[in-house]
């Protein structure tokens, strides 16, 4: 039973984690004009968070064991 409850609770916790990410990325308005600059800072933001998700994803994996 405590092995489930771990399960789900891990569960959770990795898909807010994934859900903060995408947060930090996404932040700003995405209704206004965009210069080079800001789409260039946008686009590499978004590199970043990929990063850090396949990051994210990797620690978990490694702490299964």
């Amino acid at each position: 039973m405590e092995r489930i409850i771990s399960m789900i609770l891990r569960r959770l916790l990795n898909k807010g984690i994934n859900t903060g990410i995408r947060a930090a990325s996404n932040r700003g308005n995405r209704n206004r004009e965009q210069t080079q600059q800001d789409s260039d800072l946008e686009r590499q933001g978004k590199q970043t968070s990929r990063g850090l998700r396949q990051t994210s994803r990797l620690m978990r994996r490694f702490t299964k064991f």
